[in-house]
């Protein structure tokens, strides 16, 4: 399945993009913005990273940076004629679109935990998704400035919000900035440089001067799963992405992931997708 970068095209007096998606969802693709999507109509297959799930109207979903993604309509949502039935709203923006600072001031502390976790893609819920979707149904019609307020109240929303669920796995691809403590950002780091290897919790307790204790609560606490698990989703993570860009065998796949046997990489690939590493490439490859 071939990965390409698409850009949407941002007008010189806007510093984000608002778009109005009426055309024919985009293939497999990835770009630098933070993205904001709204299905108006449309129901499907949904890719975001490693993660494949079915969507429908009223859909929403934040993903982070270079992210690889598609929305896929079903066939009932072109016309004879090829015309597409399909809608959405798409809000984009980079890291720094209001300056170097805006992002990182220390008021944005929960807004930066949010878009951490966008680096996996954030399907978001509730009554959460629910307030962000009356704002993206005022943002079209709305002029330059309203349309920013609406994107800081949008912003305020997610900050506070806990009503989401992260879909691919954090080994699939990484963010390409974290605002942490530097401690865990630390210890992150060494995970995504060593994951192919034997990594012991020690390491990591050396690497951030940490208790056991104090580093297995605050991991947990940051990733939302242990130490163990995290890792475990990296190299599926890892796996899946090389399962999707290349033609080697599963056993090879394996082994270069991290995983010292076949069966323990079966158990745990099906354990956290749901499916075999086989089944898995069957669905990229349909």
């Amino acid at each position: 399945m071939k990965l390409i970068e698409i850009r949407l095209i941002q007008e010189p007096d806007k510093s984000f993009i608002v778009y109005h998606e009426k055309m024919p969802f985009s293939p497999w693709h990835f770009h630098p913005e933070y993205e904001l999507v709204y299905i108006i109509k449309g129901q499907g297959k949904r890719m975001v990273g490693d993660h494949i799930d079915r969507f429908k109207e009223n859909d929403l979903v934040l993903l982070g940076t270079y992210l690889p993604h598609e929305w896929l309509c079903d066939s009932n949502f072109y016309h004879e004629n090829g015309e597409f039935k399909g809608e959405a709203i798409v809000v984009q923006f980079l890291h720094d679109f209001m300056g170097d600072r805006f992002i990182e001031a220390p008021e944005n502390t929960e807004l930066i935990k949010v878009l951490m976790h966008s680096s996996q893609g954030c399907k978001i819920t509730g009554q959460t998704k629910r307030i962000v979707i009356s704002y993206l149904d005022e943002i079209l019609e709305a002029d330059n400035s309203e349309k920013l307020y609406i994107l800081f109240n949008i912003f305020n929303n997610l900050s506070k919000s806990k009503e989401y669920k992260l879909l691919s796995s954090p080994g699939f691809t990484e963010t390409f900035k974290r605002n942490e403590s530097a401690p865990l950002a630390k210890a992150w780091q060494y995970i995504l440089e060593n994951f192919q290897g034997d990594i012991k919790v020690n390491h990591l307790l050396d690497i951030t001067c940490m208790s056991n204790t104090t580093f297995c609560l605050a991991f947990k606490k940051a990733y939302r799963m242990t130490f163990k698990e995290y890792l475990t989703n990296v190299r599926v993570g890892y796996a899946c992405r090389l399962i999707t860009e290349n033609s080697s065998s599963i056993a090879e796949i394996a082994y270069e992931s991290g995983f010292e046997n076949i069966s323990n990489f079966n158990r745990q690939f099906k354990k956290i997708k749901g499916f075999t590493p086989k089944e898995f490439r069957n669905k990229i490859n349909q």
